[in-house]
């Protein structure tokens, strides 16, 4: 994703500065990157250094790294946030120090179920899509991936309704635009691509105006499910160029002149929302 989002200044071209000063200006005191709250949070802060990352920005690193030993090997989060302060430490120059990264990995591990995915609660039976997307990811970040990739793809696969979309845990009916994308964008990276009904459940969810809906039915785009969709679309291949000029246009009516709002309906701005427009962009530089 980061690789990607690194071509987004060549669609944003001088306005890239705007959005640094954006991010920088979403860093606490203490180091992290502000919630909607105005309170530091390890997700928020997932995306204020990949988005500097992406703008070729300096990231900084000692106040990052003050912030984040605060969190120790993450003994005390739960797994979303786990996997947070596994991405923050992987993209310092330094890494997690040794003994944290082991015990970090620990820790997510433990959240491995039965069905070989990953869940938020440990020792549940059945993973979910969007926390086997996260620890995989995180365990690799920190140099430990985890043990028979096969298992999780077949527990992830496992989760696509008939329709072709995916559903966020076992049991539960009907499939959102980032579920999908998570679960599409795993299989790949685990060698078990999805299947084509998958890219058309994800295509069928384009919005006529641009962007992406969450669902099929959804009224308006959103940006997430704009971005995510993007990149397990690219991924697979798909054909993306005639979605190219409406989706420039969607995320144009999201821009406030410092960041990107997240849909047509909400008027803040954060660091999350900022980084899922720079991923667009970088992936409809290429479209």
């Amino acid at each position: 994703m980061l690789q990607v989002a690194r071509l987004a200044p060549d669609v944003l071209g001088d306005a890239s500065d705007r959005v640094a000063t954006f991010l920088l200006d979403q860093l606490a005191d203490d180091g992290g990157a502000r919630d909607r709250t105005g309170a530091s949070d390890l997700y928020y802060t997932v995306f204020l250094l990949e988005g500097l990352v992406a703008l070729r920005r300096d990231v900084p690193v000692e106040r990052v790294r003050g912030f984040l030993t605060t969190f120790d090997d993450g003994g005390d989060l739960d797994l979303v946030h786990r996997t947070c302060l596994a991405r923050c430490w992987a993209t310092l120059p330094t890494g997690a120090p040794e003994p944290v990264r082991t015990r970090l990995a620990g820790h997510i591990g433990a959240h491995r179920a039965a069905d070989g995915g990953f869940a938020p609660e440990p020792d549940a039976a059945h993973g979910t899509a969007y926390h086997a997307f996260l620890a995989t990811g995180a365990l690799e970040d920190l140099g430990a991936p985890p043990a028979d990739a096969a298992r999780i793809a077949d527990a992830v696969a496992a989760l696509a309704n008939a329709d072709g979309g995916f559903a966020s845990r076992a049991g539960v009916p009907g499939a959102t635009v980032p579920t999908t994308a998570a679960a599409v964008t795993l299989l790949r990276h685990l060698g078990a691509p999805a299947p084509k009904r998958a890219t058309d459940w994800l295509l069928g969810c384009a919005h006529p105006e641009g962007g992406f809906r969450a669902t099929p039915d959804a009224p308006i785009p959103d940006l997430l499910s704009t971005a995510t969709a993007l990149h397990a679309l690219a991924g697979a291949h798909a054909p993306l160029a005639a979605l190219r000029e409406p989706t420039l246009d969607f995320i144009d009516t999201l821009w406030t002149g410092q960041a990107f709002c997240g849909n047509w309906t909400d008027d803040e701005l954060d660091c999350e929302y900022a980084y899922y427009a720079l991923l667009a962009l970088g992936h409809l530089s290429l479209a």
